[in-house]
């Protein structure tokens, strides 16, 4: 028999076992096993090619079928011997063992990610001990900060979230989108742009990048920013960082000037300083408020940005006033101009009917020193009810912590129960059984105890509203009502204060009844039961016990409406010398124009104040002019 017949014989007979080999590699690849037992190795992963001899050129058959029967002999041994089995796997799989390493490998990497996921969720486990305190006695977190609020840490914690300041409704401009709509206020400021400016070909502008601030965008034609202030850290109190302002040597220097020309009433004085020192604070402050008095509303409101734009870029890195945890104490000389910018350009927001943004810039302003020094508190409830914001009003009453309770100021008193008015239509149109709240006192019964804590205020805001209505005459009539004083200074002022602020929201003729009505209960009750005025009169004593007026250094014309205005005919005494007046009066004689259109002005005998007013207007420029170009240097310092 010839080699190539047992070939074939072999293969035929050991077909079967190839198969069952492809089936059991199948079954193990789907079980991921990592080694194989003896069982399930097959004897058919026994190669039956490698019991044939290479050499096929043997001479003798019968020594070829001989060798071949002992190999088969052979064979079968192996087959009933076990470690010939292992032999056989090892010399006959190094295909199967390679699909087993790369599965190794994988389901290595899966243990050790499992395994790293474990040891996350441990760490997890051990920090997180209040959340699963938490949980094992099913309090959520809302209601372990209710159970914590008279804590010393909780309290503070409030007081900074309740005077956080949201920077988008600090920009005077989105809040005046949200009322009139983009496409009206960009008109308006295109027309604007049309009005106040000339098209000029030819002329450049300073080419620098203004620090982007949050108080104020700076306008292109602004100067760059001096650096001549800086921010100082002085420490970390009661979870407050303390900082202070401080003065470079060359605003030292304008601050000497400042005062000289202040000694002698020089408002040219105070322009010759704003030219050479643009950023200077306190003459910007005072220029502000000359341009209010002569009606320049729109200059006097471009200072005191100005202002507010040199203070912010002074901050130090860790000053972080809209969070409400940082103190800047009105004590400190260098700190004042801030509280003063705040103000006025608080109430340049609210004159522009920008409400929101006037509420921000007061809690920003009441944040920043807890002593209050230009009476914020006292105004930041009108803004709240104008800007419509009732609920943060409310929340604000709570959780605000001063010497006294903050609804025995009259403003708060009268205010709250306008808020508690609103809130309650409010809640009527969600649900009529809302309103119901037995913890909640109503409209009315707040109304009652403002008036019986402050009856004067009646008879102030029927001669400042005005109201005229015959009920207002038959409720004056009485002795309660009758008189516009109670006899406690402080009261009285804080009275006067709150009636020049608040007395355009009493106009409405909702509140108007809501205020009778409550007049009306309150003479009912005296009528009924006399020791309720001597029980009010206590709390007044005791709230305003002090003799003097401990508010005096609060104008009420701080907080008016009005701008008093004075004739400039009037302020020629406060312009300098008589001889820079007869300069001024002769500024329009060597106004020359050239040929590209651009206005031309010599500065060599005319007055700083003309100069500093021309310096604001984009298409003037100064120097010697020989070749109709503007003077870098003039350029800057516009």
């Amino acid at each position: 028999m010839s080699a190539r017949l047992i070939k074939r014989v072999l293969n035929e007979q050991h077909r079967p076992l190839e198969v069952k080999l492809e089936e059991d590699e199948e079954e193990n690849q789907l079980q991921g096993e990592e080694s194989a037992s003896p069982e399930s190795v097959s004897r058919s992963s026994i190669n039956p090619f490698d019991l044939l001899n290479d050499d096929d050129s043997e001479p003798d058959q019968e020594s070829e079928l001989t060798s071949t029967n002992e190999r088969l002999r052979r064979f079968d041994d192996k087959e009933e011997s076990p470690s010939s089995k292992y032999t056989a796997v090892a010399s006959t799989s190094n295909l199967k063992s390679k699909k087993k390493k790369k599965k190794k490998n994988k389901d290595n990497s899966l243990l050790s990610k499992e395994r790293g996921e474990k040891d996350l969720d441990q760490i997890i486990e051990n920090l997180s001990l209040d959340d699963n305190s938490s949980a094992e006695q099913h309090v959520s977190t809302e209601d372990r900060v209710a159970n914590a609020k008279g804590q010393y840490n909780t309290v503070k914690q409030q007081s900074f979230s309740i005077l956080q300041v949201d920077p988008k409704h600090l920009n005077a401009e989105n809040e005046l989108k949200r009322i009139f709509g983009s496409k009206v206020v960009k008109s308006f400021e295109s027309s604007n742009q049309a009005s106040s400016s000339r098209p000029i070909r030819g002329v450049r502008r300073g080419h620098y990048n203004l620090r982007k601030t949050v108080l104020v965008h700076p306008a292109d034609h602004w100067p760059r920013w001096d650096g001549s202030l800086s921010m100082e850290f002085l420490e970390t109190k009661d979870g407050y960082n303390y900082f202070r302002y401080e003065h470079a040597s060359s605003y030292s220097q304008a601050q000497k000037a400042f005062e000289a020309a202040k000694a002698i009433n020089d408002l040219n004085g105070l322009a010759s300083i704003l030219l050479y020192h643009p950023y200077h604070l306190d003459s910007l402050l005072t220029m502000a408020e000359y341009f209010k008095v002569v009606g320049e509303q729109q200059t006097s409101a471009d200072a005191i940005a100005k202002c507010l734009y040199a203070l912010e870029c002074a901050w130090h890195p860790m000053f972080t006033p809209l969070q409400g945890n940082c103190q800047l104490k009105f004590s400190h000389e260098t700190n004042k101009p801030m509280f003063t910018a705040l103000f006025t350009h608080m109430k340049n927001l609210d004159r522009r009917g920008c409400h929101r943004s006037a509420l921000e810039v007061c809690k920003l302003l009441l944040s920043l020193d807890s002593d209050d020094p230009m009476g914020a508190i006292f105004c930041i409830d009108y803004f709240a009810l104008r800007a419509e914001e009732y609920a943060w009003l409310a929340k604000f009453s709570e959780d605000y912590k001063s010497d006294n309770s903050i609804w025995l100021y009259p403003n708060f008193s009268y205010s709250l129960a306008v808020c508690r008015f609103y809130l309650e239509n409010l809640e009527k149109e969600v649900s009529e059984d809302a309103c119901r709240d037995a913890k909640k006192a109503s409209s009315t019964d707040l109304m009652k105890q403002a008036l019986m804590l402050h009856p004067s205020v009646i008879k102030k805001l029927v001669a400042k509203v005005p109201l005229k209505d015959r009920v207002w005459t038959n409720i004056l009539k009485h002795a309660f009502f009758r008189s516009d004083q109670i006899g406690i200074p402080s009261q009285d002022h804080l009275i006067n204060i709150y009636v020049e602020r608040n007395y355009l929201i009493w106009r409405l003729p909702n509140l108007q009844k809501l205020l009778s009505d409550a007049a009306q209960l309150v003479l009912e009750t005296i009528e009924n039961d006399r020791s309720e005025v001597k029980d009010w009169a206590c709390v007044r004593k005791e709230a305003f016990s002090a003799e003097k007026n401990e508010y005096g250094h609060l104008l009420v014309s701080d907080f008016s409406d009005s701008v008093a205005s004075i004739p400039q005919e009037n302020l020629q005494n406060f312009m300098g010398a008589p001889r820079m007046r007869e300069v001024e009066q002769n500024e329009n004689e060597i106004v020359n124009l050239h040929g590209n259109g651009h206005v031309h002005r010599d500065v060599s005998d005319r007055s700083a104040l003309a100069v500093l007013f021309e310096s604001m207007l984009p298409w003037v420029t100064y120097g010697d002019g020989e070749d109709g170009g503007p003077d870098e240097h003039q350029r800057d310092n516009q």
